[in-house]
């Protein structure tokens, strides 16, 4: 992981060397210009996702005139970046953030916190960010719902060793929505026990669409604490995002792992952030990651086992996911 990281912080100067944007005077006019041409020299997914943001452009400058008001330039940014369908891409200024959320917000839940906290009970453990439990049947239930969340190798260790005695385990990570890389690749040593490789990244060289670096791997490395050899299952939704979708991706390469639940909502560029003549923040995916394949992971990643929670079930106080997980570890050999 050092190698990993010290590639990544190479990654944020060399790119905070080259997205100032000082070339543009702050008008409605001029901050529109900023804008559009952060993301076409420095967005990652513009090929990918087929977007032409030329005719982007052309739809959108036909709004902005002089003397246009703060509020209106500001909804006519976060529409345009809106066009892009990506969740790491934001506007930031005083009065508001322009968000995509749609990544999530047009898919079913999946996900309960009441059910959630009635698996739980009364008496489950917490760990930095770890909430977790050892269930009736002897399967183990680990819930974490933020990768920003802290998750120390000590109490990494001491979960583990208190889970022992189970048979399998549950890690949910349903409705995270991301957080420190670092607390993913840490969470994921801890299920292997040789170096894995999980995937690749790159960034970008040039202003053209597609000038990117050669892919560097990226791996998993094995945790010199307690590491869990026994079965597990990865719950997942729509709202497993950015970090936790980086957790999920590592995970599938894990002996003893099964996916399980909805598609996860992706968000797999490394967000980068500038800035506009007139202050505002803009936030953008500046560095593309892949799978061990070179797959794109941007728009989620599929499930092993595909299971929706049910609207009969719920109402009576049962996740059919999780125990759908139950199921199938209590039939694992």
């Amino acid at each position: 992981m050092k190698k990993n990281i010290l590639f990544i912080l190479s990654l944020f100067v060399l790119l905070t060397g080259c997205v100032r944007e000082d070339e543009f005077d702050n008008s409605p006019r001029g901050n529109f210009e900023a804008l559009w041409r952060i993301i076409d020299e420095h967005y990652c997914f513009l090929d990918y996702k087929q977007v032409n943001w030329n005719a982007v452009r052309a739809q959108y400058e036909t709004y902005v005139t002089p003397g246009l008001s703060n509020d209106k330039l500001f909804q006519i940014l976060g529409n345009m970046l809106a066009e892009l369908k990506d969740g790491h891409v934001n506007l930031y200024a005083y009065h508001n953030t322009a968000r995509y959320w749609n990544w999530f917000e047009d898919y079913p839940r999946n996900y309960s916190e009441e059910l959630v906290e009635n698996y739980l009970g009364h008496d489950y453990r917490i760990g930095g960010g770890l909430r977790y439990c050892i269930l009736e049947d002897n399967i183990g239930y680990v819930s974490y719902t933020s990768f920003s969340a802290g998750i120390g190798n000590s109490v990494l260790s001491e979960m583990f060793r208190y889970l022992d005695i189970c048979n399998g385990i549950i890690i949910d990570v349903r409705n995270n929505g991301g957080g420190e890389l670092t607390n993913a690749s840490r969470f994921a040593g801890r299920f292997t026990n040789d170096k894995v490789l999980v995937g690749y990244m790159c960034h970008k060289t040039g202003k053209g669409h597609s000038d990117f670096s050669t892919p560097e791997p990226i791996y998993v490395e094995p945790s010199d604490g307690v590491r869990w050899q026994k079965p597990v299952v990865v719950l997942a939704n729509r709202h497993s995002y950015s970090a936790t979708n980086d957790f999920v991706n590592s995970m599938r390469y894990m002996p003893k792992v099964t996916i399980m639940g909805d598609q996860t909502g992706g968000g797999s560029g490394m967000p980068f952030t500038s800035e506009l003549p007139n202050g505002w923040g803009v936030r953008f995916s500046a560095c593309p990651t892949y799978d061990a394949e070179m797959n794109q992971i941007e728009f989620g990643i599929e499930p092993d086992i595909v299971v929706a929670l049910s609207a009969e079930d719920q109402a009576q106080g049962i996740d059919t996911i999780i125990e759908a997980a139950r199921v199938y570890l209590n039939k694992k050999p």
